[in-house]
């Protein structure tokens, strides 16, 4: 898998400058789809917080930070990032099937 790092793109317009922040994440998606596909439908010991169950660009971290469900890379409020992991427009992050 080619490595997916994010790029910013700066826009000047008349109300001053907007950064935008770019990430290619179609390889990310594939993995996803590939270890999706292959994965236990058993969760096995320990709680959902320590299994793998998705894959998440960079770009997407930033957002979730932006909502205060992540602070970094930690995880702030797992119910909200459950509610999110399980909503159907973030499915091409999971790696795993099922509910959190």
């Amino acid at each position: 898998m080619k490595e997916n790092i994010r790029y910013t793109k700066r826009h000047n317009t008349d109300t001053g400058t907007v950064i935008e922040v770019v990430q290619d994440i179609t390889d990310i998606v594939e993995q996803n789809k590939q270890e999706f596909n292959n994965a236990s439908t058993t969760w096995g010991d320990g709680d959902v917080f320590t299994n793998k169950i998705a894959t998440i660009p960079f770009t997407v971290i930033d957002k979730l930070n932006q909502k205060g469900i992540m602070r970094g890379f930690h995880v702030l409020d797992k119910k909200k990032f459950a509610a999110w992991l399980n909503d159907r427009d973030n499915r091409v992050f999971r790696t795993k099937p099922g509910q959190i």
